[in-house]
């Protein structure tokens, strides 16, 4: 083919192609108006619809407003409903069906709340103050139906129902009613370690099934905010009850003037009977205080604290004054043991003490009893000072005409003998000022009391005329101080070496009593009806003549009588 022929070809296909460019054009072009034309009467029919849409759109959304408030209303009738019931109940009040008081009161406070958080309700502010009002009437009658509740169920606790709860060996014997059980000085440490042991059974002051309710009126009442007339109704009512327990149990207040004007005996038997007041306080009717008030203001720590403090004050005070003017007192000899007595019951309670008065608000009983302990020890210390001192100073003129034991130096040995009884509280007592060996103080004090009787003996015995009776004197009183220490638990104190060393002594003073005494006579049968011995002269004993030592007088007597002649001579 050509070239004319192929550009002939090609216009008529580029004619084509044009040709149908044009119809394509054209087609999209009526498209176009189509579709334009559908858009039109597309928002011409959402014009017309709008109105429609309008109208349903706001009765849907009034629809939905209507369910609101029929809810709304429901709500708040049934809170109107809610609030006549527990009026009525409120009204009627707590006598007749506590649980459902108190249910009530839970019921206003829910209405107080709801209507609090929608305020926006029409007279909302009217509901809030007849229900507020309603719900200050409600607590303020379960404020006297706590009150009444505590008053009728708490009475004081007889003596017998306290009795019952200590250990058998600590209640009063069947020949001394309303006196405790003696626990007998001759077996003191053995008793203290039974009482290690004993079980103690506090009396229940308030029945069981009252303490729920308790616990429940004084939740409400702190919630309506009537905390501290909670507090005083408590603090009241307990403090009485308790005090009054313990003065039926024979509790008297006593200052140190009371004290220093009573006779001995019966300012010892006061004593004993201190002992056990503070064992049944503290053991029985503080351990029951405390038992209750954890269980009735369980929940509300502060304040369970704080009544438990107030409640158990005045009583804690008035025992602890008697201790403390005891320990103010003038001291005396025979005031050691009943101040380690009381020292003793102050130890022993001393783990109850701090578990019952543990609290912030109970330092004050806590450290005061702490003080009274330290106090008796102290006051128990010196009094050890003193009887040394006075032992040595003794300067009765009571003179024993034979020779024989003085009442002083029986005194001493069984001041001694109970100061053993009394060990460990001794170690205990001198550990409160000093970290050294207990055992070594003790030997130390033993020791100086000892010496300080062997030293006034020593006086004594130069209140004789005659140096015979001297030696017999000495002799005797050493003699009884050492038989008696080696029949006693002071002998491992004191050791062997002390007791070997005094039997010397005893000796020494035999031995010159007997040289003395011959001095004097020429035969031994009138020596021994001088002494009032017996004695049996034998047929065949030689009568003996007095050798003198020269230069030395009737003094210097070396005879020894024949064991043949004479009973030996009697320690």
């Amino acid at each position: 083919m050509g070239v004319p022929q192929a550009m002939e070809a090609l216009r008529e296909r580029a004619a084509l192609v044009r040709d149908s460019l044009q119809k394509s054009q054209t087609i999209t072009e009526s498209m176009v108006s189509i579709l334009g034309s559908f858009d039109h009467r597309l928002s011409a029919l959402e014009t017309a619809m709008r109105p429609t849409q309008i109208r349903t759109h706001s009765i849907r959304r009034a629809h939905e407003n209507i369910d609101k408030t029929l809810k709304a209303a429901e709500i708040i009738l049934e809170q109107f409903d809610l609030m006549r019931k527990a009026e009525a109940k409120i009204l009627r009040g707590p006598h007749e069906d506590l649980e459902s008081y108190l249910e009530a009161i839970d019921q206003l406070r829910s209405i107080v709340q709801f209507f609090s958080n929608n305020k926006s309700y029409k007279s909302s502010d009217g509901i809030l103050n007849h229900a507020n009002n309603l719900l200050a009437k409600a607590i303020s009658k379960l404020e006297d139906e706590f009150r009444s509740l505590l008053t009728n169920y708490s009475k004081p606790v007889e003596p017998d129902r306290l009795f019952d709860g200590l250990p058998n060996s600590l209640r009063p014997s069947a020949t001394s009613p309303g006196k405790q059980g003696e626990l007998g000085s001759k077996n003191h440490s053995e008793n203290q370690k039974n009482l290690e042991n004993a079980v103690y059974t506090p009396p229940t002051l308030i029945p069981p099934r009252v303490l729920p309710l308790l616990h429940d009126l004084a939740q409400q009442m702190v919630q309506g905010g009537h905390q501290q007339q909670l507090f005083r109704i408590y603090r009241d009512t307990r403090a009485s009850v308790l005090e009054q327990s313990l003065r039926k149990l024979g509790v008297e207040r006593l200052s140190k003037d009371d004290v220093q004007k009573m006779q001995w005996e019966v300012l010892e038997a006061k004593i004993g009977n201190w002992i056990h007041y503070m064992r049944i306080a503290v053991k029985l009717l503080f351990a029951g205080e405390k038992k209750i008030c954890d269980q009735i203001l369980d929940g509300i720590d502060s304040l369970r604290d704080q009544c438990f403090a107030e409640v158990t004050a005045n009583s804690v005070a008035v025992l602890l004054s008697f201790g403390e003017a005891i320990a103010k007192s003038k001291r005396s000899p025979e005031k050691l043991f009943v101040l380690l007595d009381m020292y003793e019951i102050m130890r022993e309670l001393q783990s109850e003490i701090e578990y019952l008065f543990g609290s912030k608000s109970c330092i004050e009983m806590r450290e005061s009893a702490q003080s009274l302990t330290k106090r008796l020890a102290q006051t128990a210390q010196e009094t050890f000072g003193d009887f040394e001192e006075a032992v040595e100073k003794d300067a009765t003129k009571t003179a024993v005409l034979d020779g024989t034991v003085h009442p002083l130096t029986s005194y001493v040995i069984n001041y001694v003998k109970f100061l053993f009884d009394y060990q460990s509280t001794l170690k205990q007592l001198f550990q409160e000022f000093d970290d050294g060996d207990a055992d070594a103080q003790l030997t130390n004090v033993t020791t100086r009391i000892m010496q300080a009787l062997q030293t006034n003996l020593d006086g004594k015995s130069k209140q004789y005329k005659d140096p015979a009776l001297t030696q017999l004197f000495l002799m005797n009183n050493i003699h009884y101080v050492v038989r008696s220490v080696r029949r006693s638990e002071a002998k491992d104190l004191l050791g062997d070496d002390w007791v070997q060393i005094h039997r010397r002594i005893v000796q020494q003073h035999a031995n010159q009593y007997k040289r003395i005494s011959w001095a004097k006579v020429l035969f031994p049968d009138l020596l021994c009806s001088i002494l009032g011995w017996d004695y049996e002269l034998k047929p065949d004993c030689p009568r003996v003549d007095v050798e003198l030592v020269a230069g030395t007088g009737n003094g210097g007597v070396t005879f020894d009588p024949p064991k043949t002649c004479l009973f030996p001579l009697r320690n």
